[in-house]
């Protein structure tokens, strides 16, 4: 059995849930009130504002704890912030699939993302438990990302179509359910029957996409801490920053055409890792580097590639509705 180290005390465990709920109240609350079509300058300003509440965090953790657990909140978010990128990929396909008005698709997602924060905090908190009592799991846990970062790999090119998964057929012979919109409900009543909108179903899928990523995000950031509240802190950081990142990105995903390979090199690297813990260890500073330079060697190489193909080519001309939206967004 192993027991595990934590910088945790109740105090900053409160400290930070209460924070999680001020911002997530202030969110909806306050800014986004009213429905709205999230443009890219909106969208680029929350960004921003994640990114840099996450890096504060950081940096006050490194301040009061040392170099070590600072070092590992940081490889951990951005190793959650990269595949969070995934996420979009799917989020992209299933608002797009759906017709899901740009007016509604924040609201969609902040639902979404907040049951994600409670499915992600007690996945992480099993995960630790059983880690805990079985530290052969390691290595199952080691060489399912690394299945995983190939699968990835193999298929980075196939197309995803959620809305005719197993979920969607299930809950469309379960739940009544009407083809309309009305406005940015959930659920209607026609005909003295409530039914689910298409925002329901568009809203289960989103749950059940992030439950499908977390089965590989979790387990990735095990392979760098095993401290509760490093893993729960920078997932948490990751997941809250998406919507925007989503509204930021939707428009130009299709220019980043090697971002999966270095995903799935991202998996391979923390899955043997993980695999390898009782033969050698990487220091938190080395996991890093290795991590930020597959990631940003993909993305450079995506920019590239983009640059240099002819603004008519076949996978521009491929891009989903939603994508075309958001870039029309972003111009206007």
């Amino acid at each position: 059995m192993e027991s595990f180290q934590t910088i945790g005390s109740p105090l900053l465990w409160g400290g930070f849930i209460a924070f999680v709920f001020a911002m997530l109240a202030l969110d909806l609350g306050v800014f986004h009130r009213k429905a709205h079509t999230v443009s890219f300058k909106e969208a680029g300003a929350w960004s921003a504002v994640w990114v840099s509440l996450s890096l504060a965090f950081n940096a006050f953790l490194w301040w009061r704890y040392g170099a070590g657990p600072g070092m590992e909140f940081l490889t951990g978010y951005l190793i959650e912030k990269s595949l969070s990128v995934d996420n979009i990929f799917v989020f992209v396909v299933i608002f797009s699939t759906m017709k899901v008005p740009a007016l509604y698709q924040h609201r969609v997602l902040f639902w979404g993302i907040l049951s994600a924060l409670v499915l992600r905090a007690a996945m992480i908190f099993a995960g630790v438990a059983m880690l805990e009592r079985f530290h052969w799991l390691i290595y199952v846990f080691g060489a399912f990302l690394i299945i995983t970062g190939v699968k990835l790999f193999i298929q980075r090119n196939h197309e995803e179509h959620p809305e005719d998964g197993w979920l969607m057929r299930t809950a469309r012979r379960v739940i009544p359910s009407t083809p309309h919109f009305h406005g940015q409900h959930f659920v209607t009543v026609e005909n003295g029957r409530k039914l689910a909108t298409p925002l329901l179903m568009a809203l289960m899928l989103v749950e059940a996409s992030d439950v499908l990523f977390a089965l590989d995000s979790i387990p990735a950031i095990f392979a760098v801490t095993r401290d509760p509240f490093i893993v729960f802190t920078s997932n948490i950081f990751a997941i809250l920053g998406l919507r925007s990142l989503f509204f930021l990105m939707a428009g130009a995903m299709e220019k980043f055409t090697y971002l999966k390979v270095g995903l799935s090199g991202v998996l391979v690297f923390v899955g043997a890792k993980m695999a390898l813990v009782d033969v050698m260890h990487l220091s938190p500073a080395v996991s890093l580097g290795v991590i930020a330079l597959v990631l940003g060697g993909s993305i450079v190489a995506s920019l590239v590639k983009a640059k240099n193909t002819p603004p008519h080519a076949p996978n521009a001309e491929a891009s989903s509705d939603v994508s075309r939206d958001a870039a029309a967004t972003a111009k206007s």
